[in-house]
């Protein structure tokens, strides 16, 4: 087994502790575990949730409560609800989360989503 593998678990979200990230407006609470290139999270946005930056990292984000904004900084506005899915690599969509209610989000990233040129 290397370094990079990960043995069958299971993950009991109930005794990972909570992170606050303040927001523009409101406040982000993370639940992570950190493996080797792997990043999976559990993110609840308080109502009124407004992130204070444009994230260009990739992510796999699927909604599993509640309902978010994902805005492009483009403009481009996507509304994802309770069972939807965004994916996006590394570096190519700068996006930020709004949310004008509570919402629960499982989010998924790592080096599987860098940027590649080939």
């Amino acid at each position: 087994m290397n370094h990079q593998n990960i043995p069958f678990q299971t993950i009991d979200w109930a005794a990972v502790p909570k992170e606050e990230h303040m927001g523009e407006t409101g406040s982000a609470f993370w639940q992570t575990l950190q493996f080797q290139g792997l990043r999976i999270r559990i993110v609840e946005y308080s109502k009124g949730y407004s992130a204070d930056h444009w994230c260009s990292k990739g992510h796999i984000v699927h909604c599993l409560e509640g309902e978010f904004i994902s805005e492009l900084q483009d403009g481009k506005k996507f509304s994802l609800t309770k069972g939807m899915t965004y994916v996006v690599s590394d570096e190519l969509s700068a996006h930020r989360s709004i949310s004008k209610t509570r919402v629960k989000l499982m989010i998924i990233d790592g080096d599987f989503l860098k940027l590649r040129t080939e």
